[in-house]
């Protein structure tokens, strides 16, 4: 089983990158699959922001699927479409997805939504971890948003793990269950 993990954190060793770590921990621990991990910080990567290319704010996303803008994108979207399942986590900022990850999401979404066949997302099994830091609210609006753009690209959201600092310890317990979980056969979308 192959499963991609998108961070959308810039740090490393943050509380973001501790529950994607515990996630991953929980992958290779199921009792069903040998399990293939990619972590990709997206902060890493080359993507810009939509351009909204035409008169209308669409493009050749909207006509086709693809992107005009070449950067790491179309390589990215390659991977999701390869895996048998995808995560997605971000470190909340006033109360919604990093910027690196929403600049992603916003180009997946266009270039998905009328085309999740051929994108190769369509009804691929995500998992969606946001991790809120400092006074540690806004977990719950910002996985409303995650949600929103990921079924609209055509994944099929199976589970979602609110974080804030303040239950950390507790939290990271429970990434490791549902990386054993989503690792496993019994995930259905």
């Amino acid at each position: 089983m192959q499963i991609l993990i998108l961070s959308g954190s810039r740090n490393p060793h943050g509380q973001t990158a501790q529950v994607v770590e515990a996630f991953a921990r929980g992958c290779h621990e199921n009792d069903v699959n040998e399990v293939q991990l990619e972590t990709i910080f997206l902060p890493a990567q080359h993507i810009e922001r939509c351009r909204q290319c035409d008169a209308d704010g669409w493009g050749q996303c909207r006509r086709e699927g693809t992107c005009v803008i070449v950067d790491d994108l179309e390589a990215l979207r390659s991977k999701m479409a390869a895996a048998d399942g995808v995560v997605f986590a971000t470190p909340v900022y006033f109360g919604d997805l990093s910027e690196s990850l929403k600049a992603f999401l916003d180009r997946v979404r266009r270039t998905s939504w009328r085309h999740q066949e051929s994108s190769g997302i369509k009804d691929m099994p995500a998992v969606g971890i946001c991790v809120a830091g400092g006074g540690g609210g806004g977990s719950f609006s910002c996985m409303v948003q995650l949600e929103k753009v990921l079924t609209t690209s055509g994944f099929a959201v199976v589970d979602q793990l609110s974080v804030r600092r303040q239950n950390l310890p507790l939290k990271l317990e429970l990434a490791r269950l549902t990386g054993c979980w989503f690792a496993s056969d019994r995930l259905e979308p």
